[in-house]
């Protein structure tokens, strides 16, 4: 039996998150799997096209401290590759309004996490200089925010004026109000404008 297939075996009546942060078993190898950086999964090469597999192994994701990625079961741990963030933050859905707001996402694996304290928004770039936008989803693990979403984002950001301290950071240099966002009562700031913006 496969690597994967005992994965699947050991897993196949798991339903949401398992505790993976609390399990500590033995590392058996790398298998051929990786999330690519739009959330979809493959395996040997071939894209895992059923939702209901990929929402099981992503049940079971764990990064650790050396920056890797696992698959972990209370038995083994197997390593796999991930080029971006492992999932996908597809759809926003808003309720309530300013600082009581919360900011509801839907990930590629059908999960759903409200921005909040535990689940931080952050905006920062990519090696390219490009906006890199991620959810934190669990346990070290973010979905990217797709580019529909982080419009949305842009479209409910508020304008806040930037303090005496926010002003003497160089990335502020010239600039008069941040870009904030609310969700579950935690404050992001996205980013900061200049007077004639």
């Amino acid at each position: 039996m496969s690597g994967t297939e005992q994965l699947l075996r050991s897993i196949s009546t798991q339903q949401g998150p398992a505790p993976v942060h609390l399990w500590n078993p033995p590392y058996c190898g790398e298998i051929d799997m990786r999330i690519a950086a739009d959330g979809r999964w493959y395996h040997d090469g071939s894209l895992i096209n059923r939702p209901r597999m990929v929402q099981l192994f992503s049940s079971i994701l764990r990064r650790d401290d050396d920056g890797f990625f696992y698959l972990v079961t209370p038995v083994e741990r197997v390593r796999i590759r991930v080029d971006d963030c492992p999932f996908v933050a597809q759809l926003l859905d808003v309720e309530g309004e300013g600082a009581s707001q919360q900011l509801r996402f839907t990930l590629n694996t059908g999960e759903h996490v409200v921005a909040g304290a535990q689940n931080c928004l952050e905006f920062d770039d990519d090696e390219h200089g490009a906006p890199h936008p991620r959810l934190h989803v669990r346990h070290g693990l973010y979905a990217l925010i797709s580019r529909s979403v982080f419009y949305q984002l842009i479209d409910l950001a508020q304008l806040k004026p930037l303090s005496d301290d926010d002003k003497k950071n160089n990335k502020n240099k010239g600039k008069s109000h941040k870009l904030v966002l609310y969700s579950s009562s935690a404050e992001f700031i996205f980013g900061s404008v200049q007077d004639d913006f």
